[in-house]
């Protein structure tokens, strides 16, 4: 699956923010060219050495920006390989090659907004061409269907490389530069690439930010003309999201002991989003209500994206009311029925999602990292809300969000600490 450009108007027509995601979209010699022609082309070079950096790949949040409330913003864009491994064992030379690679399009971009963030993760299918099974400490099974409405293509990658920045000709150059069509980014040479060790199986991409939904929103199937993304939303479902409060740390997604002690896991989901419904026919109101929790909603806590929320979405009182709104108001929230997968009072995923509108089509790719790929699933079915909606009054639309998105593909990866990233063992020394 790859990446689509604009379906009408010209790229003088579009705002820089559009037309910089199409080029992230399309991809290649030619969008990264056009991309530096409309981007700031002066991007600051690492100020730390990839040994330097965080052991865990998943450790962004400090060298990230925030806003006024202390939420981390993420990176406006995002690209997303994943890659089948072609080579032959895998051996100690691949390892080196594959290592120079990561560590030259570090050493050509500071860690951050500004510059590059990146993780590499590995799949089951990876891991099930050695003879050792992976330590009881990592919980990493083949994905699979979890909802009884859905019915995804389960992703069977050897790898998944994510790759953000604010700068799409960041990540071009950076995608550019690992499978081996650059010698030189941002005026660091490249000394190794993907040759011969993978192959780029598919390719997502993604945004995420105050304004870019609506910026790209214009001839995307699942967005109605009449009823417009609006301008202050930084997704698609027109409400922020992210709060610092309702997402777990990266220590509660850390791989705690064993040889992959500083690792993670990832969910990746694929959604696609039909919101005809969503603006033209609910209210802001029926919106809140359904994204948040119906105290929300009738107490008007929701300003338009929420941004007046703070840190914290506030649906922390409206937990316990879950079973209550679903079964006597006939509705219960989004974030509601998520939130009953808490433990100790503390979210258990970290979300680091965002928006696409590969093959013109709205959509989400949901990305998340959490210690146990059980973590994830605890988190969608309590989502899902299945146990709320027998005998509940209302009908099965008002269950939260999910009449608006269909889940296309599932996928579970392992990140393992940047110690293990090049190509690893079940059991690394």
């Amino acid at each position: 699956m790859t990446g689509s450009g604009p379906r009408s108007g010209s790229p003088r027509g579009l705002s820089r923010r559009a037309f910089v995601r199409t080029a992230v979209a399309i991809g290649g010699a030619s969008a990264l060219s056009a991309c530096l022609g409309r981007e700031d082309a002066d991007v600051p070079q690492a100020d730390l050495a990839p040994d330097e950096r965080p052991d865990r790949q998943h450790a962004w949040n400090e060298f990230l920006a925030t806003d006024d409330h202390g939420n981390v913003r993420p990176p406006e864009h995002h690209l997303l390989l994943g890659l089948e491994y072609v080579g032959d064992g895998p051996s100690d030379q691949e390892r080196a090659q594959l290592e120079d690679a990561l560590a030259s399009v570090e050493r050509a971009y500071r860690y951050g907004n500004d510059g590059l963030v990146s993780t590499i993760g590995y799949g089951p299918a990876y891991f099930d061409r050695f003879d050792d099974d992976l330590p009881g400490s990592v919980d990493l099974p083949e994905p699979e269907a979890l909802a009884p409405i859905e019915d995804p293509e389960l992703d069977g990658y050897d790898a998944l490389v994510h790759l953000a920045s604010d700068h799409g000709h960041v990540v071009l150059s950076a995608e550019e530069a690992l499978t081996g069509d650059l010698d030189e980014v941002n005026d660091t040479p490249v000394e190794g690439t993907f040759g011969e060790i993978f192959e780029v199986a598919d390719r997502r991409t993604g945004f995420i930010g105050e304004g870019l939904p609506a910026e790209n929103q214009e001839g995307v199937t699942g967005i109605p003309d009449t009823e417009p993304v609006p301008e202050d939303a930084p997704l698609f479902m027109g409400f922020k999201s992210g709060f610092e409060r309702n997402q777990a740390s990266e220590d509660r997604v850390t791989i705690e002991e064993g040889p992959f002690e500083g690792g993670t896991t990832t969910h990746l989901s694929k959604i696609d989003l039909r919101l005809e419904q969503w603006y033209e026919q609910d209210s802001h109101e029926q919106r809140v209500a359904k994204m948040f929790c119906p105290a929300h909603a009738s107490e008007d806590r929701v300003e338009g994206a929420g941004h007046n929320l703070g840190d914290a979405s506030g649906v922390e009182g409206c937990i316990d009311d879950a079973d209550d709104d679903a079964r006597n108001a006939g509705i219960v929230g989004h974030a509601q029925k998520a939130g009953r997968a808490r433990e100790d009072g503390d979210p258990i995923i970290l979300r680091r999602d965002f928006n696409s509108t590969d093959d013109d089509r709205a959509g989400l790719h949901f990305l998340a990292h959490q210690q146990s790929i059980a973590d994830f699933v605890k988190t969608r079915t309590a989502m899902t809300g299945s146990d709320l909606t027998a005998g509940a009054v209302g009908p099965i639309n008002n269950n939260g969000i999910l009449q608006y998105i269909t889940v296309r593909r599932r996928a579970n990866y392992l990140v393992p600490p940047r110690r293990h990233r090049a190509l690893p063992t079940p059991i690394p020394e």
